[in-house]
Order: structure tokens, then sequence, then C-alpha cells
């Protein structure tokens, strides 16, 4: 200890902590592994022997009183389970694709998943954003509740062609086309700086909903240019993407000079702020309301990555936006983005 300075110990300790956190984490998910394949091949002897006897649903209960038994140290064997054990086969057992990722997060998120969405893709997104995200099963709730998938396929940007083939579909499932805070205590009517004051004031539950990968850098960040100054309302910093993310609040509808201010702010993130190895900053301008069509002239020929999004205090996504969601195959395309 007396050859190892303070400032290299200290370094040693982080390096063996986070060395620990990984086996941790490493042995949680092997666990994990081992269980979903246990409660699938339970599920699977199940469906196979009752199809070649007799058997109703007696036999569950049967099981889960004599497994009780046997194992009485181990949860999981109760009837309601075991018949969760017989859904999750049956559902997945004909899915390759989504039997690969069902292992890759925990009994409770595929119940979760498996009881709250009934299409494939919609899925396969929860399943790739829980895993990717770290999300627990509360958030993942929240997230469904408040129909994150239709939302990220709706939402506005121009990174198609702003943004590199290697971040593109990592950005466009990183913005919403609306964010639902309802844990903002605002009236109908307020101003920008009362919203920004309000976000401050539940920074955790603010960065929750942006989608679980952002982290908070400032509020009214400042930015010099000649003898000028200007603030942005606030920036994040998008960890998988490396890349700041700055945000304009608006309470009204959106405006199209909106995006030539935007654009501003980006260029001069890049030029003054961003470090060498992160990617181009990107911009979410914020607003009350939007029509959908004006956005989409807006960002016709924006150079910098951008999206538009709007904010409610609470969630309602009309049934017939339904319908307007990306064909499957582009959907599909999409998710590739969450490897």
């Amino acid at each position: 200890m007396s050859k190892l300075g303070s400032g290299e110990y200290g370094n040693l300790l982080i390096e063996i902590k986070q060395r620990i956190r990984s086996a941790q984490y490493e042995a949680l998910r092997a666990v994990n592994k081992e269980l979903i394949a246990l409660y699938w091949d339970i599920g699977q002897l199940i469906v196979t022997r009752q199809q070649g006897e007799s058997w109703g649903k007696s036999i569950v209960e049967q099981l889960a009183k004599d497994l009780q038994a046997e194992f009485p140290g181990m949860s999981g064997f109760s009837v309601r389970n075991i018949w969760n054990m017989r859904s999750f086969y049956v559902t997945y057992s004909q899915k390759q694709k989504l039997q690969l990722l069902v292992a890759e997060i925990g009994w409770s998120h595929n119940l979760v998943i498996m009881e709250k969405c009934k299409d494939d893709l919609e899925r396969e997104f929860y399943m790739r954003m829980t895993r990717k995200y770290g999300w627990t099963k509360n958030v993942l709730l929240h997230q469904i509740e408040n129909q994150t998938y239709e939302k990220t396929l709706l939402n506005q940007t121009n990174f198609d062609v702003t943004l590199s083939e290697a971040v593109r579909n990592q950005a466009k499932l990183a913005v919403k086309d609306e964010y639902t805070f309802p844990f903002l205590d605002l009236g109908d009517k307020h101003s920008e700086r009362q919203l920004e004051t309000a976000i401050l004031a539940k920074v955790e539950p603010f960065l929750q909903e942006m989608g679980g990968m952002f982290t908070f850098v400032g509020s009214q960040h400042r930015l010099e240019v000649g003898n000028k100054e200007y603030y942005i309302d606030l920036v994040l910093y998008h960890r998988a993407m490396q890349c700041l993310v700055a945000i304009d609040l608006k309470i009204g509808e959106f405006e199209p000079e909106y995006i030539g201010k935007m654009q501003f702010y980006l260029a001069v993130l890049d030029d003054q702020v961003r470090l060498p190895h992160e990617q181009p900053s990107v911009g979410i301008i914020l607003c009350k309301t939007k029509d959908k069509m004006t956005v989409e002239y807006a960002l016709k020929d924006a150079t910098k990555p951008i999206g538009i999004a709007t904010y409610r205090m609470t969630s309602t996504l009309p049934q017939e936006l339904k319908g307007q969601l990306p064909a499957p195959e582009q959907v599909a395309k999409l998710l590739e983005g969450l490897d």
C-alpha cells in the first residue's frame, strides 16, 4: 500500500469493483437463462402430454401441489405460474426469433409482455428495449401503458438523411412522437420556464420517459457565439449513441422557424462542445401540439438531425393512429437498431 499512490489505488479499486459487478451481472444472467429454459421445458412437457392423454385442468393443480411438496424452498411452482409456463411455450414455440430473446429478460418481464402485447413485433420491441436499457418490471409496464411502441414508430425525424447508417436506427428509437409527463405538477396553461422548472424538479422520471438511455447534462446551457450568448433549454447525453441531445421546449404549436434555431444550436454544440469520439449532436423540439404535414415540410431541407415531438400530462394515443404504423418489414428493420 505504501508504494501505491492514492490516485493509483483509486483507479485499481474502481477497476476491481467494475469487474465484480460485471461478474455478478453475468452470474444473474446465467441463472435467469437456466430458469427460463426450465420453465420452457415444463411448459413443453405439459403441452406434449396433454396432446397424447385425456388430461384436464386438474393435472396442473396436482402438479403444482406435488412440486411444492418436493421442492419446498423453491418458488415458482404455483398453479398460476405453471399455467404461465404452458402459455409461455404455446405462445413462442413456433416463433424462433422471439425464442432467442425471451431468455435475455426476466420471467416477470416475459409475463408482462406476453399478457399486454398481442402482436409479435410489439413483443419483440419491448423485449429488445428491456434487454438494452435494463428496464425494471415497473418501467416496462409504464412504457407499455404509455404506448411507447406506437409513439416510437410514428415519430417525425429527418434521421434517414442526416445520420450515418451506424446510428440511424438507434436514433429513431430514441425519439418518440409524443411524451407523457403525468408527474409534472402543471396546469393546462403554463410558461416555458414553468415547464422547464417542473422537469428539473423531476429529472429522474423525466429521463425514464425519454427512454432510459439519457443522462442529464444541464439546463439553460450557455453557448457563446461572437459577442452574444445563447441558451439551450435542456441538454442531455445519449449513452448508447454517444451524442449530445439539445431539447428546445415550446408550450404552443410547432412553428417551422423552430428548425432554424435548433440547427444553429446543433452547429455550435458540434463545433464547440462535442468531443472527437462522439456522434453528431441531435435536437428534439418538444411542443404542446404539431401539425404533421407542417413538420414534414419543415424537416425536408434541414441538414442537422432533428426530431419533432409533442408532450402531454396524460397518455391518449387515438386508436386510429394504429392504422398509420409502418409496414411489418419496416418495423423489423428498425428493431435491428436495438441489437
